[in-house]
């Protein structure tokens, strides 16, 4: 049985998630807390295996408890977030401090998606048990181009999905400012993704976008795919470009990565690198398999670095990759391929 704190401070909100949470069969709610000090003295007397936690409360804001969480006793948190810029800003940064995943504040209109809500909730409850609950840090960046090179034919392509936020972050901000283009897909809904977009970028030193569509793809620029949207690239006139398609979501997901690999897997296998990071379920598994078989070098994050072993496990267990390897090694690889491609060519 799975152990749960609520932590809010709307009674109405601690009586909805209790209830929601407790109608699964291995969930209970051992108790509920309206601000931090309560909740520090509940996790004391009751040891729970996950919080969720509300980011705005009285006395102390979620974001400076969960700071206190991570460093004096990491377990695994669940943020309660709200759809909005600020909401999406201040979610962000609890993910880099060490929380596992977030959902949506429940809205006063819920009742025609509660059973959605629902599910949504407990698949994240779910996830964050069997997740590694630790503090983030970020490896130093790597700033000094690669040697004033030209990479033309070039191209990174990653997806993932739980965690990913972070493991995405700590590959781009060691990557120098001449990288390949770098095109990505991350599991975020639409009201998150320019926010995400804009941290990473004030993180790197390669320019950072949330794709529009129509974007040429660019040495030292990486474009991150819009929430509620799929990115493909497609190749005119010898060039790559992004475009955004508003179809329905794939491997329940959309952003889908399978959409973005299948895409690159057509239009520039050979000069990519394909990622798989950290998430949870298969979206992406296929794409990289494809993207394998027709010339790319594939690389799975392993078990030991990953938030979530769901998306690079299935990697793995299919064979869709030539490597896996810890979250930290990823760029190191990377400037090691890229130069000896570079090598190659010249």
């Amino acid at each position: 049985m799975i152990s749960v704190l609520v932590i809010d401070d709307s009674p109405l909100v601690r009586q909805l998630l209790s209830h929601l949470l407790n109608s699964a069969d291995d969930i209970k709610v051992v108790a509920t807390a309206e601000d931090p000090y309560e909740a520090r003295d509940l996790i004391k007397k009751l040891n729970p295996d996950v919080l969720t936690l509300d980011i705005e409360m009285p006395k102390m804001d979620g974001i400076a408890f969960l700071r206190n969480i991570m460093k004096l006793r990491p377990m695994p948190v669940v943020m309660v977030s709200t759809l909005t810029a600020k909401g999406a800003a201040i979610t962000l940064e609890a993910l880099s401090i060490g929380a596992v995943d977030f959902i949506s504040k429940p809205k006063a209109d819920l009742t025609h998606q509660l059973m959605e809500y629902k599910q949504e909730l407990i698949d994240k409850v779910h996830l964050a048990y069997k997740s590694k609950a630790r503090p983030r840090s970020l490896s130093a960046s790597i700033t000094k181009p690669l040697n004033g090179e030209m990479f033309t034919n070039r191209l990174i392509a990653i997806g993932a999905s739980t965690g990913g936020t972070e493991a995405i972050q700590s590959v781009l901000r060691q990557m120098p400012s001449n990288t390949p283009p770098v095109v990505i897909a991350q599991h975020i809904p639409a009201a998150f993704s320019a926010s995400f977009a804009r941290r990473l970028d004030n993180n790197c030193v390669m320019k950072v976008i949330e794709a529009r569509g129509g974007e040429r793809l660019r040495q030292g620029t990486a474009y991150l795919a819009p929430g509620n949207k799929h990115m493909i690239i497609e190749r005119r006139g010898g060039l790559l470009f992004t475009k955004l398609v508003d179809s329905d979501p794939v491997n329940r997901h959309k952003p889908s990565v399978d959409v973005l690999f299948n895409s690159v897997a057509e239009s520039a296998a050979k000069s990519t690198i394909g990622i798989i990071l950290t998430g949870m379920g298969k979206d992406g598994v296929k794409g990289l398999l494809n993207l394998k078989n027709r010339g790319a070098y594939t690389i799975a994050q392993d078990e030991a670095s990953s938030v979530v072993w769901g998306m690079p496990g299935a990697a793995v267990e299919l064979n869709a990759h030539h490597e896996q390897m810890h979250l930290d090694r990823i760029p190191q690889k990377l400037l090691f391929l890229l130069k000896t491609e570079n090598s190659k060519a010249s």
